[in-house]
């Protein structure tokens, strides 16, 4: 996809990756609407790169809508929509012990967002036989995020989302991208803010994630990964699941901190 002169929407975009997609697709020459459930933030970021703020709490599918319209009133039809917001808060306890609030929470943000965006355009993208959808998944969607069995199990539905999405319609015109990044150093991480301004194993910056999924774009790759050696962790984890289970288990045991807990300072190589 060539970015300049399109019209691009990105959700959860006032901070960390989805701020810095928006600056990385502005510098490229695209117009970007800059949409985020803090209005002020989005606006502070809009203000950077001679863009649109827009407020959507994307749980919501009329908030979803509303965002299209806007977009389509100020700037014209879009021509790529980044569906981005996301959260995750881990479990306080075992792996089901998270609240039915919580799981729905991780189900509306990582799955039906999504659904809803793709809803809204689809039916124009389809008749002008282009576009390009592109849906944040996780490296987690691929692999597990220990510790987080919803954010990991929604994560997962996302992936296939996508994977349907690009089945079903790229032969009408419809691009399709998934995000499937591991660290990046943005406020979602398990660890004190303080912590996130020193060297941190594995972990890149919003900056680095940003450029390797525009070129993704550009490429119309279909799975991007910023994290190049996820590719490799897919590729055991199918060859061989029995195989991988015992390792992570292996690797959870050793991530632990003296309370029992899984530790992401040890994780980083904090500690």
């Amino acid at each position: 996809m060539n970015i300049e002169n399109k019209i691009a929407v990105v959700t959860g975009g006032a901070g960390g990756i989805g701020a810095a997609l928006c600056r990385e697709l502005a510098s490229k020459g695209a117009k970007v609407v800059v949409s985020d459930l803090n209005l002020d933030a989005a606006k502070a970021v809009a203000s950077d790169i001679d863009g649109l703020a827009v407020a959507c709490d994307v749980s919501q599918e009329s908030q979803i809508q509303a965002l299209i319209a806007k977009t389509e009133s100020h700037f014209g039809d879009i021509d790529l929509f980044v569906s981005n917001a996301g959260f995750g808060v881990g479990e306080p306890d075992h792996v089901a012990s998270a609240s039915d609030q919580v799981w729905q929470k991780n189900w509306e943000l990582h799955v039906m967002s999504h659904v809803w965006a793709s809803r809204a355009l689809l039916p124009k993208m389809i008749e002008r036989g282009d576009g390009y959808l592109v849906n944040t998944a996780s490296a987690a969607g691929l692999l597990v995020q220990i510790a987080d069995a919803a954010y990991s199990a929604t994560k997962h539905a996302a992936v296939s989302l996508a994977e349907s999405l690009a089945i079903g319609h790229n032969d009408d015109g419809v691009k399709v991208s998934v995000i499937c990044p591991q660290y990046v150093n943005t406020n979602i991480l398990a660890v004190p803010d303080e912590e996130r301004s020193k060297e941190m194993q594995g972990v890149i910056t919003p900056e680095n994630c940003a450029q390797t999924i525009v070129a993704g774009i550009e490429n119309e790759t279909f799975m991007i990964l910023p994290h190049e050696e996820v590719a490799d962790f897919y590729r055991n984890r199918a060859t061989d699941p029995s195989r991988w289970v015992q390792g992570m288990r292996r690797y959870r045991a050793a991530m632990l901190d003296e309370n029992g807990k899984f530790d992401f300072r040890k994780v980083f190589n904090l500690s």
